[in-house]
C-alpha cells in the first residue's frame, strides 16, 4: 500500500489540492495582471509620441526683412508636419532684441527659437558678390538640460533640419539671382558662400551632454521610492525585534521614526546628489546647484517615506506590492517624456511628486531658466504636510495592532498552560474519549489565539526583515 503524505494536522495534499491550484491560480493572475497594466500605462506615454511633435513650441523672429529670413519661413511651410515641432513667427517688435528671444526660451515658454540676423540677406549678398562678409545669418537657441536625451533627438535634430531645408529654400528663391550676377567662377570665396549660404550659430543654454543625462528622469526618479521601501522593511524589522510599539506609545514612536526618517532621507538625499555629481563629466555645474539639488530630493525621499509609511500601515500584506509597484510606475511615467508628447489623459502627472521634482531639477541645472517653482514646489509640500498629517494615525494603528498581538500571545500562552495543568490533573482512570474531548475543546482555542497574534504582529510590523547580526530584545 502507498502511504499517502499529509500535514502534521492530518490533511493529505489531496484534501488541500483544489484550495492550493485556486490560491495559486488568483495569485498567478494578479501579478500577471499587475505587471502588464503597468507596464501598458508606461508604453503608452511613449504611443505615437512622433505624431505629437507639432505640440512643441518653437519661436522664430525676423530681425532680418529680406530674403533669408523669408526663407525660414519657406523652409518650414516645406517641413512642417505633426512630426516637426511648430514654428511660430513673432514680430520683432515684440523681442526687439536676440536676448528676448533667449528669455523667451529660457522662461520655457518655447522649446527652441531661430532668430535671423539684421542684415543677413545684405551680408550674404556682398559674400557672394565679393567673397568678403560675415556669412553667419541664422542663430537657434535651445536648453540641453530640459529632457536632456528627447531635446538632443527632436528639438536639436528638428532646428538642424530646418537650417539646411533653409539652404534649400534660399536656392529656391534666389539662385538664379546669384548665378546671373556673383562671380563665382572668378572668385573661389564667393563660389564657397553660394555653395553654403546659410550659416547658423548656437546657444545652447545649458549643455548636458554626459552619458549619465538618461538617467535624470527614469531610473533616477524610481530609485529613491524603492530604496524608502527596503528601509521601511529594515525599520519595522528592528522594531519588531526590540518590541518598539508595545514599550514605546505612538507619540514617542513617531518622533523616533520621523527623526530616523529625516536622518536617513538626508544621508540618502546626498549620496544621490552625490553620484550625480559623480558623473558629470564636463557639465557646468557648481556647488551650488549641488546643494540645491540636494535638498530638492531630500524633501522628495522624505515624502516617498512618509507615502511608503502610510501604505505599510494600512495596506494589507497581499496588496502591498501592487501598491509599491504602481505607484513607482506612475512616478517615473509623469518624467520619462514631456507631457506635450503623451495622450492628454497624462497630464494629471503635474499632480506625482516625481514631475514635480524634476522640474525644480531643471530649474537649477540651468542657472534658474524653465521656471516651473509657482507649480512645482507648492505641490510637493501639499504631499509632505499631507503626509505629516496621516503617518501619526498609521503608527497610532502600528501600535495598537502591536499591544493585541502581545495580548493574544499572553493568553495564548495561558491557555498552554491551562492544557498542561489538565493532562496533569486528569487521573490515570480516565478514559480515552474524556481525554480527547479536552483537548478538542481547548488546543484549537489556543492554535487560534497564536494564529490571531501572528496576524497582528504582521499588521504591526509588517512588512519587515530581521537585522542580520543583531539579536533583538527578548522577552
Amino acid at each position: 500500500m502507498t502511504a499517502t503524505s499529509s500535514s502534521p494536522a492530518g490533511g493529505s495534499f489531496k484534501d488541500m489540492r483544489k484550495n492550493f491550484l485556486i490560491a495559486l491560480g488568483i495569485s498567478f493572475t494578479l501579478l500577471q495582471l499587475l505587471f502588464l497594466g503597468n507596464m501598458c500605462y508606461l508604453y503608452g506615454t511613449q504611443y505615437r509620441d512622433g505624431t505629437r511633435f507639432h505640440s512643441l513650441k518653437m519661436l522664430y523672429v525676423d530681425y532680418d526683412g529680406d530674403v533669408v529670413g523669408q526663407s525660414v519661413v519657406d523652409a518650414y511651410g516645406m517641413l512642417s508636419s505633426d512630426e516637426f515641432p511648430s514654428l511660430i513667427q513673432s514680430p520683432a517688435s515684440e523681442y526687439p532684441t536676440p536676448k528676448d528671444v533667449k528669455a523667451a526660451v529660457c522662461k520655457g515658454d518655447y522649446w527652441g527659437a531661430v532668430y535671423a540676423h539684421p542684415g543677413a540677406s545684405s551680408n550674404l549678398s556682398a559674400a557672394l558678390a565679393t567673397g568678403n562678409g560675415n556669412r553667419t545669418s541664422l542663430t537657434y537657441i535651445w536648453n540641453g538640460a530640459r529632457y536632456p536625451a528627447f531635446s538632443q533627438s527632436a528639438i536639436y535634430s528638428s532646428i538642424m533640419s530646418l537650417v539646411q531645408v533653409t539652404k534649400s529654400a534660399y536656392y529656391a528663391r534666389n539662385a538664379s539671382n546669384v548665378l546671373a550676377t556673383a562671380p563665382l567662377s572668378k572668385n573661389p570665396a564667393s563660389l564657397q558662400a553660394f555653395l553654403d549660404p546659410i550659416q547658423a550659430t548656437e546657444i545652447n543654454i545649458k549643455v548636458t551632454e554626459q552619458g549619465s543625462r538618461v538617467l535624470y528622469n527614469t531610473v533616477s526618479m524610481v530609485m529613491p521610492i524603492i530604496q524608502q521601501f527596503f528601509f521601511m522593511m529594515a525599520l519595522n524589522g528592528i522594531s519588531a525585534q526590540f518590541h518598539l510599539y508595545t514599550k514605546l506609545g505612538p507619540r514617542r514612536n513617531g518622533l523616533l521614526r520621523m527623526c530616523v526618517s529625516l536622518a536617513f532621507t538626508f544621508i540618502g538625499s546626498l549620496c544621490m546628489a552625490g553620484y550625480i555629481w559623480a558623473y558629470r563629466e564636463s557639465w557646468d555645474v557648481n556647488s551650488n546647484q549641488f546643494v540645491l539639488s540636494w535638498m530638492s530630493v531630500w524633501l522628495y525621499m522624505h515624502i516617498n517615506f512618509l507615502i511608503v509609511d502610510i501604505l505599510t500601515a494600512f495596506i494589507p500584506m497581499q496588496f502591498l506590492p501592487f501598491c509599491i509597484l504602481t505607484w513607482a510606475i506612475i512616478n517615473v511615467a509623469s518624467t520619462i517624456s514631456p507631457f506635450e508628447l503623451s495622450p492628454g489623459f497624462y497630464r494629471w502627472g503635474y499632480a506625482l511628486p516625481a514631475h514635480e521634482l524634476y522640474q525644480v531639477l531643471v530649474q537649477i541645472w540651468s542657472d534658474g531658466c524653465e521656471d516651473q517653482l509657482y507649480r512645482a514646489l507648492p505641490i510637493m509640500f501639499s504631499w509632505w504636510i499631507a503626509c505629516l498629517a496621516i503617518v501619526p494615525f498609521a503608527m497610532s494603528h502600528r501600535c495598537k495592532a502591536a499591544l493585541a498581538a502581545e495580548q493574544a500571545a499572553s493568553n495564548s500562552s495561558f491557555d498552554n498552560k491551562t492544557t498542561v495543568s489538565l493532562a496533569e490533573s486528569t487521573g490515570r482512570d480516565a478514559t480515552l474519549h474524556s481525554r480527547q474531548s479536552s483537548t478538542q475543546e481547548i488546543v484549537p482555542q489556543g492554535r487560534r489565539q497564536t494564529a490571531e497574534s501572528i496576524r497582528l504582529e504582521h499588521v504591526a510590523y509588517g512588512p519587515s526583515y530581521p537585522t542580520p547580526g543583531v539579536r533583538g530584545d527578548e522577552p
